[in-house]
């Protein structure tokens, strides 16, 4: 298992964030994967993401984790494999395929909409830790920064203490 994909687009990156970690890489990755798994196919309402631009909208996050050019479902199975792969040693990179899928409530049915398609990547240092995220395709009801900041609220809510603190980065 390698967690990174061959395939991810380096030069359209359509945001990033660094943070800094109160945990040590093994200790976040494994927190990362519980949060993944737990959040997996679960429904939400648009406001956990970001402004909503579709009111009365629900949302089902998806997560897959790369293996070179693949990316598999984050459920029990695989994220026993993934915690057993970070026992033996952390990775360097993390890379994983996030879908979005939209519905609007209309009264007794539900609408499906078009959804968003993310790759996004961890990359880990000594204490720092980026994220960057690529937007696929679709229509971009949440936009990059809302995934950033999803998956990190998502992190920072397993624990007392805030896990992932973002740097403010200088201005150009």
């Amino acid at each position: 298992m390698s967690a990174t994909y061959e395939g991810f687009p380096k030069q359209s990156i359509h945001a990033k964030e660094t943070f800094t970690s109160a945990l040590s890489q093994g200790k976040l990755q494994q927190r990362i994967i519980q949060v993944l798994r737990n959040v997996n196919s679960k429904t939400f309402t648009f406001e956990d993401f970001g402004n909503p631009s579709i009111p009365g909208c629900t949302v089902i996050f998806e997560a897959g984790i790369a293996d070179a050019n693949s990316f598999t479902s984050i459920g029990e199975d695989e994220a026993k494999k993934v915690l057993a792969a970070l026992k033996q040693e952390p990775f360097g990179v993390m890379d994983f395929f996030c879908a979005i899928r939209y519905y609007k409530d209309y009264t007794s049915r539900k609408k499906p909409l078009k959804f968003d398609y993310y790759i996004t990547r961890f990359i880990f240092g000594e204490g720092l830790v980026e994220l960057q995220v690529f937007h696929e395709r679709g229509p971009r009801y949440a936009s990059p920064k809302d995934m950033i900041t999803f998956l990190t609220d998502r992190i920072n809510e397993t624990s007392a203490r805030k896990i992932l603190k973002k740097i403010k980065q200088p201005r150009d």
